[in-house]
């Protein structure tokens, strides 16, 4: 058993000094699960190749029936592979015995999408329970427990029953009894779909704030690219089983590349046109149309006035169709839909010009 914290109320929580490795890494991993009778077996995950780093944030997104639950599922040693290796904190888990696995599991933190609380426990007592039962001492149960409290902000919560608590409180809760046995790996498992926006905002700022603090390694896995751009340093985005796309959250929002991805990014980006204005275009051009642009302004560039400086270099008007800026993982990142003249050589020569100052440009077609 890890030891816990004797630390003060409203004190940081410190993680005991290790020099063991922490993070995750899913080597060559595949997970099959046997046919039924009617129907043929199921690949629920094929090859799958992700790198968590230590102290990282690493979101895992992707549509229902892509694989997320049986990844997260492998991670803390619930399922084993098919094929592959999946190692935790140094340890590989697809190696150990049933009570060894158990001894690893105390240094996995598991947040679940229903907070999964004991209706007959309280608040502190639902949060001690993986100490009782890990044999800890009432005083060093405490000791752990009221700073994961104050840390989730229900100091004043600590004897009300789930029934008495809201959803974000319970899913608080939740958290604490994740964090309570001093995990290095933080899973979440779709923890915030159940909730409603403001309370989303304020469990993934305290989410951030509790890898800040401790130094945890967190794996989440969602459907909601939102939560993705507010909360993850990296992404990898999940389809029918494998990894399609990875990389830094910034990257992936920036510059989609698979057509699953695109979808999930446009969604918050503003990078998806509106109904509105795929009903005007056109994919053939009349003498008086314009060409319609989509421009997608990157870092330091979506500060850049790009549009009045080629409106002044080219002589023309630069009409705003549709836009949004808004910051990814610390980055500004801009979307507009603008239209020009549409002479062929002066869409060319607007289009070049924006990709040479680091834009994205497509031509989307013409309006009238």
């Amino acid at each position: 058993m890890n030891a816990p914290w004797p630390q003060p109320i409203g004190a940081p929580v410190e993680l005991p000094a290790s020099t063991a490795p922490s993070g995750i890494s899913i080597e060559n991993v595949a997970k099959t699960y046997p046919a039924r009778p009617g129907s043929a077996e199921v690949v629920a995950l094929d090859d799958i190749n992700l790198n968590v780093p230590e102290g990282s944030i690493v979101g895992v997104i992707g549509r229902s029936g892509a694989g997320k639950s049986s990844l997260i599922r492998l991670i803390n040693g619930l399922e084993r592979p098919s094929r592959g290796r999946v190692i935790v904190n140094g340890t590989e888990i697809t190696s150990l015995d049933e009570p060894a696995l158990r001894r690893q599991r105390r240094s996995i933190g598991m947040i679940f999408q229903h907070s999964n609380l004991l209706s007959s426990r309280t608040a502190f007592d639902n949060i001690a329970l993986p100490l009782e039962i890990a044999g800890v001492g009432k005083r060093e149960i405490a000791n752990t427990v009221l700073p994961l409290l104050d840390m989730v902000g229900l100091a004043d919560k600590r004897d009300r029953y789930p029934a008495e608590l809201s959803g974000g409180q319970k899913q608080r809760v939740g958290i604490a009894r994740a964090l309570a046995t001093s995990p290095k790996v933080l899973l979440s498992d779709e923890a915030t779909s159940a909730l409603d926006p403001e309370t989303t905002d304020q469990i993934l700022e305290l989410l951030k704030r509790i890898n800040a603090e401790l130094r945890l390694t967190v794996l989440f896995i969602t459907h909601e690219m939102a939560v993705v751009k507010a909360l993850a340093d990296r992404v990898a985005v999940l389809e029918r089983g494998h990894i399609v796309e990875e990389g830094t959250t910034y990257t992936v929002f920036a510059s989609p590349r698979h057509e699953v991805t695109k979808r999930f990014v446009s969604s918050v980006t503003g990078s998806q046109t509106p109904d509105w204005l795929l009903a005007r275009l056109k994919a053939e051009r009349a003498p008086q149309d314009e060409a319609v642009l989509h421009v997608s302004f990157r870092g330091s560039d979506a500060g850049q006035p790009l549009l009045s400086q080629i409106a002044r270099s080219f002589g023309i008007d630069i009409n705003i169709l549709y836009g949004q800026v808004e910051m990814i993982a610390g980055h500004p990142f801009g979307t507009l839909i603008v239209s020009i003249p549409s002479a062929p050589e002066l869409v060319g020569q607007v289009s070049d010009q924006l990709k040479a100052a680091g834009s994205a440009v497509e031509h989307l077609g013409y309006v009238a």
